[in-house]
């Protein structure tokens, strides 16, 4: 293994004091707070949302076995501390391995759907405070991913100017923003100031309307859902390839986060397929100068975890766009057994491409100089 290995996607686990004491007067006795159910355990619950309540048992399940994680009664008390105390995670990472991580929220995750905007610009202001504060603890070790409610253009551009101040090195994008969508030309200044700052966009999975689990039901067994949330992160990719908004902005980066890789050579190939037969669907005028798959692979980045697939297609792909990621705290995690993971699954890999993948892309694209 490279000596220093990032995580490109690793998480914290919020407490209710990331986001009332932070939050606008206005909304702090609407503020996401923990209460206690004697069957589910305790739960993170944010108002105004269809199915306000998380349980906790799974946002911070990293380690356990597979027969745990069909219960919920956690308390809070209970999880990984490193998820929200900085000298704890550093014990965390050391265990797993990890010299870094780029770091997202969780129940941020979930706010990323809220139907209230103003609300959610509440919580995402708090949370961008809070995150910044955690990182600070260890600049050179936690990397922060500031949010955006995204309620309008020009005030997604002051939410990049405020994050990039604070010292985060991306913004986490909600997976609708709330005027017309992300191919508009309304938000080509949005994009600019994000190149301009450094600010790679990041869309997670959950975090769009096409895949979120709130108030939906399942075809077949509960389990088959979860096959199914890497397509809001696919919807968003074609929306800004075939949208032209690479086309217009070549050298914007988008990280696709959580949704794996293996996936990535059929879809590359489908969209040139799609666009060759059937470009002339496309709205006048829209038409790309290059194939879609050549944007893909410039201006995509994924991140993916357990994905023993994404390493065997690497000569499909373009290696310097993977990126990987152990998810913890969270249920999908690798840790405490990513070394081990990454023995097998990068046993045929060059040297340069192990370094690309654990440590050399996260690293020059998130600006990280050791």
């Amino acid at each position: 293994m490279p000596p220093r290995i990032i995580s490109a996607d690793s998480h914290v686990t919020e407490t209710p004091e990331v986001y009332g004491p932070r939050m606008a007067a206005s909304f702090r006795d609407k503020a996401p707070y923990v209460t206690h159910d004697p069957d589910k355990g305790d739960l993170f619950v944010i108002p105004g949302m269809r199915a306000t309540s998380v349980p906790v048992g799974l946002i911070a399940a990293a380690g356990k076995k597979a027969e745990e994680l069909k219960t919920f009664r956690a308390r809070f008390e209970d999880l990984h501390p490193g998820g929200w105390d900085p000298e704890a995670r550093l014990t965390d990472q050391d265990r797993d391995g990890v010299g870094g991580e780029i770091i997202y929220p969780t129940v941020g995750m979930v706010i990323c759907n809220h139907p209230d905007y103003d609300y959610k610009k509440a919580c995402f202001d708090a949370y961008n405070l809070w995150i910044a504060e955690f990182c600070a603890a260890h600049p050179d070790r936690l990397f922060g991913v500031g949010q955006t409610a995204m309620r309008a253009p020009e005030e997604g551009i002051e939410d990049l100017k405020r994050i990039h101040s604070l010292g985060l090195r991306g913004v986490m994008m909600p997976g609708n923003p709330a005027r017309e969508d992300y191919d508009s030309k309304i938000y080509d200044a949005f994009y600019e100031t994000a190149i301009e700052l450094g600010l790679p966009l990041s869309f997670h999975i959950l975090t769009s309307t096409s895949d979120s689990q709130i108030g939906k039901t399942t075809r077949g067994p509960k389990l088959n859902r979860f096959l199914g949330i890497i397509r809001g992160c696919q919807d968003i990719i074609g929306t800004f390839i075939l949208g032209g908004v690479f086309e217009r902005h070549p050298a914007l980066k988008l990280v696709c986060v959580e949704a794996d890789a293996g996936w990535v050579p059929h879809y590359m190939y489908r969209m040139d397929h799609a666009y060759d037969r059937h470009r002339y669907w496309l709205p006048a005028g829209a038409q790309l100068s290059r194939k879609p798959s050549e944007y893909f692979r410039e201006n995509v980045y994924t991140t993916f975890q357990d994905d023993w697939v994404a390493f065997q297609v690497m000569k499909l792909v373009n290696p310097e766009r993977m990126m990987w990621a152990n998810d913890f705290p969270h249920s999908d995690a690798t840790w405490p057994h990513s070394q081990e993971i990454l023995r097998e699954h990068t046993a045929h890999l060059s040297e340069w491409e192990k370094s690309r993948v654990l440590h050399d892309n996260v690293a020059e694209l998130y600006g990280i100089t050791h």
